[in-house]
């Protein structure tokens, strides 16, 4: 028996030697910074739709609430006297996210009071990254909801022939346009993005490359967004099935509002989503119930913010009850 200079030791079996350790085991190249660049990355094809829809207001309103997010989080960090967490990337997401969500035509001011209050409020109030109990791009958008609640519903076309002889301020989301009206949108302009609505749910497809790269990277766990996007496809299928002229048909709640952003880029958050296999699992089923109530039965006409805060907000408890044996453990 012979000690390394870790004080670990190397044992002979069988002529095969082997070392006896302390955790960790495994090692890898991935890290929270390299995860969070990554995302952000993947953002990128619905930040160009939205860009290519919207003109250069959406890439400023981009780029406003991600500085703003940046400069929160750097002061935050200097008053805790801690050292700058800006480079890990966790801040540029939740200021792209947060810029994604909202309207093209939202004002500057409400973007940047938007994006202070997720860094402070959704994130940093509760010791920084890690420690949030909600999603922070979700929970600052919950609160400009409550604070412009006009500005947040007041939508615009996309910047394409279809609408360039409308006027820009008197659109409505296909969501909105059902609820309200009994209008069903085409599938077609639902699939890349000729739509009213906030700056990334134009376009399903480019979410839908961006979240696939996440899952084939295993960034982020599949079992949140299939989950979410089933139990979605399910329980609208069910509605439609028993009155096709009241509800939408299970597509129709797939492709639009922010289904898509929110079921691969917010609910799969590692800090707020569960730890568990069953748990995300149940995580997905419950939001998508609570989207579906929202959208058939609320007052407004999309419910994809609600249903992961909510979720968020149990994500405690799925944890502690779905937590897995462990090895050799035995029931009471």
């Amino acid at each position: 028996m012979l000690k390394n200079k870790n004080q670990s030791k190397l044992f002979t079996l069988d002529r095969e030697p082997f070392i006896l350790s302390s955790s960790p085991y495994k090692y890898t190249d991935v890290s929270v910074q390299k995860i969070m660049w990554s995302v952000i990355g993947a953002l990128m094809p619905a930040t160009f739709m939205a860009v290519f829809y919207f003109g250069l207001v959406a890439l400023w309103k981009v780029l406003v609430c991600v500085i703003a997010a940046l400069v929160t989080e750097a002061l935050i960090n200097r008053l805790k006297g801690e050292p700058l967490t800006i480079k890990d990337g966790s801040a540029a997401i939740t200021g792209l996210l947060l810029a994604l969500t909202l309207p093209p035509s939202f004002p500057y001011s409400g973007t940047i009071i938007g994006a202070v209050f997720a860094i402070a409020i959704g994130k940093q109030i509760f010791g920084g990254l890690g420690h949030n109990i909600f999603n922070p791009a979700l929970l600052g958008r919950a609160f400009l909801q409550a604070c412009f609640p006009v500005a947040m519903t007041t939508w615009t076309f996309p910047n394409t022939a279809k609408f360039r002889t409308v006027d820009a301020i008197t659109a409505a989301t296909p969501l909105g346009q059902f609820k309200f009206e009994n209008v069903m949108a085409n599938y077609s302009d639902l699939l890349v993005g000729s739509i009213g609505g906030s700056l990334g749910e134009t376009s399903a497809v480019a979410i839908l490359i961006g979240g696939l790269y996440l899952l084939i990277k295993k960034y982020a766990d599949w079992r949140i967004p299939v989950s979410f996007l089933c139990a979605v496809f399910i329980i609208g299928c069910l509605f439609w099935l028993i009155n096709p002229s009241k509800y939408p048909d299970p597509v129709f709640h797939l492709l639009s509002g922010g289904l898509m952003l929110g079921a691969f880029f917010m609910a799969t958050d590692l800090v707020t989503s569960p730890i568990t296999k069953k748990g995300s699992w149940i995580f997905g089923i419950g939001a998508g119930l609570i989207l579906i109530i929202i959208r058939l039965y609320g007052g407004l006409p999309e419910g994809v913010m609600y249903s992961i805060l909510l979720m968020n907000a149990i994500t405690p408890l799925i944890n502690r009850y779905t937590k897995p044996k462990a090895f050799g453990e035995r029931s009471p």
